[in-house]
C-alpha cells in the first residue's frame, strides 16, 4: 500500500513548515529557510554547528542556503555531515565568487565560465552530493558588494551557457540569479530561472519591479540583508520607528516584524535569515507566525525606501 501523501504544510519529519509553505525550484519548502553563512563562526565548535542545523530540521526548516566560499568549504562540509537524506532538505548553493583568505576581503569574484563550472564541482564535493537542487549565479549588476573588473566582466549569455550545460548534465537541478538588475533578469528568463536573490528589505525596496516580475513568472524571491545592513546606504530596519512601534504593539521584536512584513508582502518571498545562535534561530522561526493586521501592514508599507546602490572592495 502506498504511503499517504504528506501535507504541504509539514516537512518530512512532520514538523509544521516554518513560515508556511512556498515553492522553490519546483519543490514545496518552508518559506523560512536558513542562510548558512554565519556557521563559519562555529568553526572551533563543529558539534555546535551540526546541532544548529539539526535544530533547523526540528523547527520545520527544509531549505538551506550555502556556498563553497562560506568558510572556504567549512560550511558545506558541516551541512554534508548534519543533513540526512531522509530530512528531504533542499540545499541551495551559489557560484560567482571564491575564497580569498589572504586578500583584503575573504572572497574574490570568479565569474568566468570555467570558474563557474569549477565552483559547482567544488560544491558537489564538499556537500557530498551528485546533484545540487538549485545553484544561484552571483553577478555584480546591482546591490552592495564587489564590482567586476577586467576578465571578471563576463557576458550573461556566456555564464548562462555553462550553467545550462551543468543543468543538462544533471549536476544542478535549477538555475538562480543573485545581485541582478531588471534587464538582466529579463534577458535570462529563456534559460529558465527558478530564484532571484537581491538585497531587499522594508527600507530597501528599489527592486520592487524585479519582485513583481518574479511573482508573475513563478520565480522565488529570496532577499538577502532582509533586516538591512551595517553598510552605508543600507539602513537597519530594526532602527525604524514604525517597525519598533509595531513590535511593541505585537509584543515581538523589531526583527520579527521586519521578517513578517517580507512574508506578508508577496507570496513568492522566501527568507533565509542566518545565525550561529540557537535562540536567535528560534526567534527567526517565530517570525513566521507573526500576524500583521491591515492597519499595521499599511503603516509599514508607507515607510519610504531609503536604499542606495553601493559597491565595496
Amino acid at each position: 500500500m502506498a504511503a499517504p501523501a504528506r501535507s504541504p504544510q509539514v516537512t518530512s519529519s512532520g514538523a509544521p513548515r516554518a513560515g508556511g509553505s512556498g515553492q522553490l525550484a519546483g519543490r514545496t519548502v518552508s518559506r523560512l529557510g536558513f542562510g548558512a553563512m554565519q556557521l563559519e563562526r562555529l568553526r572551533a565548535d563543529r558539534k555546535a554547528a551540526i546541532a544548529l542545523l539539526r535544530r533547523c530540521v526540528e523547527l520545520g526548516i527544509d531549505h538551506v542556503d550555502t556556498a563553497q566560499f562560506y568558510g572556504h568549504g567549512f560550511v558545506n562540509e558541516v551541512i554534508h555531515e548534519a543533513i540526512r537524506p531522509e530530512d528531504d532538505v533542499v540545499v541551495v548553493s551559489k557560484v560567482g565568487a571564491e575564497p580569498d583568505p589572504d586578500g583584503p576581503l575573504p572572497l574574490r569574484l570568479a565569474q568566468r565560465p570555467e570558474q563557474l563550472r569549477a565552483a559547482v564541482e567544488s560544491n558537489l564535493t564538499t556537500l557530498g552530493m551528485e546533484r545540487i537542487p538549485l545553484v544561484n549565479l552571483r553577478r555584480t549588476d546591482t546591490g552592495p558588494g564587489l564590482r567586476a573588473e577586467g576578465d571578471q566582466v563576463v557576458a550573461l549569455d556566456d555564464q548562462l551557457a555553462v550553467m545550462t550545460e551543468l543543468r543538462d548534465e544533471g549536476k544542478i537541478g535549477a538555475i538562480g540569479l543573485s545581485s541582478v538588475s531588471l534587464d538582466v533578469l529579463r534577458a535570462a528568463l529563456p534559460a529558465g530561472i527558478a530564484c532571484v536573490q537581491n538585497a531587499y528589505s522594508l527600507l530597501s525596496r528599489d527592486d520592487e519591479d524585479i519582485l513583481s516580475l518574479c511573482r508573475a513568472e513563478g520565480i522565488a524571491w529570496v532577499p538577502y540583508f532582509p533586516l538591512g545592513s551595517a553598510f552605508d546606504g543600507l539602513p537597519k530596519v530594526t532602527d525604524e520607528p514604525v517597525v519598533i512601534s509595531a513590535a511593541r504593539d505585537l509584543n515581538v521584536t523589531p526583527a520579527q516584524v521586519a521578517l513578517a512584513w517580507l512574508l506578508h508582502h508577496a507570496p513568492n518571498v522566501l527568507l533565509i535569515p542566518g545565525t550561529a545562535d540557537p535562540e536567535h534561530l528560534e526567534a527567526n522561526v517565530r517570525a513566521g507566525a507573526v500576524a500583521l493586521d491591515a492597519a499595521t501592514l499599511s503603516a509599514l508599507d508607507a515607510v519610504p525606501s531609503r536604499s542606495g546602490d553601493i559597491a565595496l572592495g
